[in-house]
């Protein structure tokens, strides 16, 4: 017992006191199929994760691959607006159906189900964890090749009930170059680790400045210290991406499929290998 981390799915004992071993995995919708689930992760805030989460769908789905978005961020959705979708589908007895962008990447957020998208979600963990588990009972992702998971920042809730009922393949981590990133880092990979679920590599994001007049590249949040973490860690800086206004402007115009993602080769590769 005192060993236990809390994922009866990867328990190794037939026995845990007087409970017997059970699966958290849920059930994804029965018309969905879904070959690969990729979570993308971050251990604070402001990093850029959703931008990179959806250069990672995109980058993917140029390689000819079918790519879902589960926006597992309920209280900052964003995923719609990068994609430019502002509904699904449809819906029938089956489940719902995500929308779909112009270049066929599925997407599904909460902010596709409320009537006014800039409503807040003021709802208690529970519930927000239990929205984004109906994301993937309810909603019907269709010949998905892989499923990119945008998940909040943190080790909260969320994170623990995507690990915990999604079989995620792997976890693809977004740093940025500041001075807490070994320490915030560390929380990620370990809880990464306490659910047994597979660590691909870093991205970092931000990490330079390029100037439009001499190319020099600016290091304007500091010198990275990401490869000592990734030394410590044994696992791999699968690209680094610099502050880019245009994909900014892509992301806030809902033109993202559109944004050089030639950076994300490495990544798309390991994501690709597992």
């Amino acid at each position: 017992m005192s060993s236990c981390n809390g994922n009866c799915a990867s328990c190794g004992s037939s026995d845990c006191g007087d409970r017997k071993k059970e699966s958290l995995l849920a059930e994804k919708n029965p018309k969905s199929s879904i070959k690969k689930v990729i979570a993308v992760v971050s251990g604070k805030g402001g990093v850029g994760k959703s931008t990179v989460t959806s250069m990672l769908a995109v980058a993917m789905a140029r390689k000819g691959k079918r790519v879902g978005v589960l926006d597992a961020d309920i209280t900052g959705p964003s995923a719609p607006t990068a994609f430019g979708v502002t509904e699904c589908q449809g819906a029938n007895e089956d489940g719902l159906y995500p929308a779909l962008s112009k270049g066929g990447i599925q997407v599904m957020s909460i902010n596709l189900l409320l009537d006014d998208p800039a409503s807040p979600v003021v709802w208690r963990g529970p519930v927000i964890a239990g929205a984004v588990k109906q994301f993937w009972t309810d909603v019907i992702w269709e010949d998905v090749d892989y499923l990119f998971v945008d998940m909040p920042p943190g080790t909260g809730d969320v994170p623990l009930t995507v690990f915990q009922s999604l079989p995620v393949d792997g976890v693809v981590i977004i740093t940025s170059p500041q001075d807490l990133v070994s320490m915030i880092v560390s929380k990620a990979v370990k809880m990464a680790n306490m659910m047994h679920i597979p660590i691909l590599g870093f991205v970092e994001n931000y990490a330079y400045l390029e100037c439009p007049d001499c190319g020099k590249k600016i290091e304007v949040f500091g010198k990275s210290h990401l490869d000592a973490v990734a030394n410590e860690f044994d696992l791999p800086v699968l690209a680094r991406l610099p502050i880019d206004p245009k994909v900014a402007a892509a992301y806030d115009s809902g033109l993202m499929e559109s944004v050089n993602v030639d950076a994300l080769q490495e990544a798309i590769t390991k994501i690709e290998s597992i």
